[in-house]
């Protein structure tokens, strides 16, 4: 309660909100929380300054490919086509269960479909360590790279291998998908994701489910998973989610460009609070 109390008092001096996203992404729910501060007479300023990328460098893969310390796995991406990567991640805040790994893994053995799959960020329910089928690394050597360290994300969305990108749809993750373009296979976990999903497949049409919400506690075949990477790779929903996402991808890093409205937020956001 004194937590509540808190949030109404300090909208007394409250000079605004500060939003880690963009017109392009959710502008019609931005203008709703301005209509609502408006009603309740607040007046408050409103920033919306995401994303906060350096794209300007990430899609520059030329210039990346001549760079003596890249990362060995973007070296790997460079002997691939273009468009013809799944990359796998989760995050570092959800967990899988051993039964639901090893699913993952058959499904993306069965689908044929070349993946980079970064393990290292994925925790298991049971706090143990993340156990690769036996010989699993070796039935899917030349076609499929299982990262059990750290990797790139942001630089291995960025590269021109990579055609899709099967998330657990952290808002980071997005927003990263987003901006370089790359269509979305969304399995949402905890948290925000439930909400974060809907945005994705039924308002902006940029991804496709493998798991609803709705199971959540069910176990998800390697069947089910094999069929929607097929689907995001090489059907024509898969194209249309490639085309809505590479459309929405331009708007979102011209926001960012001098006279974007990102970059206006993000002036506008300095220079109320370096005003003398």
């Amino acid at each position: 309660m004194d937590f509540i109390i808190m949030q109404h008092v300090h909208n007394n001096f409250c000079s605004g909100n500060l939003y880690y996203t963009c017109k392009e992404i959710e502008g019609p729910y931005l203008d709703v929380h301005a209509r609502f501060d408006r009603l309740l007479g607040r007046g408050t300023k409103q920033w919306a300054i995401g994303p906060l990328l350096p794209i300007t460098t990430i899609n520059d893969v030329d210039d990346q490919k001549n760079m003596i310390h890249r990362h060995e796995y973007l070296k790997w991406l460079d002997k691939q086509e273009p468009n013809s990567v799944l990359l796998v991640s989760f995050g570092t805040t959800t967990s899988l269960s051993i039964e639901q790994i090893k699913e993952l893994a058959i499904g993306l053995e069965t689908s044929q479909q070349k993946f980079i799959w970064i393990v290292s960020d994925v925790l298991l329910k049971e706090c143990e360590q993340v156990q690769i089928p036996k010989g699993y690394e070796e039935r899917v050597q030349g076609r499929g790279v299982v990262v059990k360290d750290w990797a790139p994300q942001l630089e291995i969305l960025g590269h021109s291998a990579i055609g899709g990108f099967l998330t657990h749809c952290g808002w980071n993750s997005i927003l990263e998908s987003v901006t370089m373009g790359i269509p979305l296979s969304i399995w949402p976990m905890v948290f925000d994701h439930p909400r974060i999903a809907v945005l994705v497949t039924n308002v902006l049409k940029i991804g496709i489910k493998v798991k609803d919400w709705e199971r959540r506690d069910e176990l998800i075949t390697s069947t089910t998973i094999e069929t929607a990477i097929r689907k995001l790779m090489g059907s024509p929903e898969g194209n249309e989610v490639k085309k809505n996402i590479v459309d929405l991808g331009k708007k979102v890093r011209q926001s960012i460009n001098v006279g974007g409205d990102s970059k206006k937020a993000m002036d506008s956001f300095i220079a109320h609070f370096t005003r003398s």
